[in-house]
């Protein structure tokens, strides 16, 4: 089961990715920003439950996809690109088994937890 969540998140992956070459900016401005929703992270630092909401608000692809609706119903494409990144980046971290957290622990996610020995 566990390979075929990888290879759905990696077709999710994909979309993005083509999405991307659809808005016309500058490939390299999809790896730089890639990494960005993991800035939610700092919630963190004042307690779990904090971090764990904020987390999770921003690698949820519901925001992802409404963001990306908003910036084609808008036509405006750099919040396109806002909402291409939020997908991507939430379907990449599924693909390496880093889900939405629970607020007990930041290893504790909806996929397992995070570095479990098998």
């Amino acid at each position: 089961m566990k390979h075929l969540l990888q290879l759905e998140e990696l077709g999710q992956f994909g979309l993005a990715i083509f999405l991307f070459t659809q808005i016309g900016f500058q490939w390299w401005l999809f790896p730089l920003c890639l990494l960005l929703p993991d800035v939610s992270m700092i919630g963190y630092l004042i307690n779990s439950k904090i971090g764990a909401w904020l987390y999770n608000f921003f690698h949820h692809k519901l925001l992802a996809i409404f963001v990306l609706i908003l910036g084609f119903y808008l036509k405006i494409q750099t919040v396109e690109f806002i909402g291409i990144i939020l997908f991507a980046h939430a379907a990449m971290d599924r693909i390496f088994g880093y889900g939405l957290k629970f607020e007990d622990d930041f290893k504790h996610t909806h996929l397992d937890w995070i570095g479990k020995k098998l």
